[in-house]
């Protein structure tokens, strides 16, 4: 490999021990790790939670609890999409023309 190779290999490493170390740790420790964005454990206990005060304010006549928690379950539903995925649709979207000021 040339330089450039080796200078683009070592960007790339240290942007990846950067936005996700505990993912760049761990092949060295022996213990790999799932990417970040494939982590859904704070997304699941959101929305375990949301659907606990739903069916709460459900069983316990009160609107305004039921409304908290259908906000919560859709806050929750939020989680589970990756930033990648979110940047991806975003660009599509620009690329056809339905980004933010452009034609509809």
């Amino acid at each position: 490999m040339g330089d450039s190779d080796e200078e683009r290999i070592a960007d790339l490493e240290a942007v990846l021990r950067r936005d996700d170390p505990r993912f760049a740790r761990g092949p060295g420790e022996g213990r790999p790790r799932r990417p970040r964005e494939y982590r859904r454990g704070r997304a699941w206990l959101a929305m375990t939670l949301a659907l606990a005060v739903v069916v709460v304010g459900g069983l316990v006549p009160h609107g305004l609890l039921l409304a908290a928690g259908l906000v919560m379950a859709a806050l929750a539903v939020n989680l589970f999409d990756s930033r990648e995925q979110r940047i991806r649709r975003r660009r599509h979207r620009h690329r056809r023309g339905r980004g933010p000021g452009g034609p509809r």
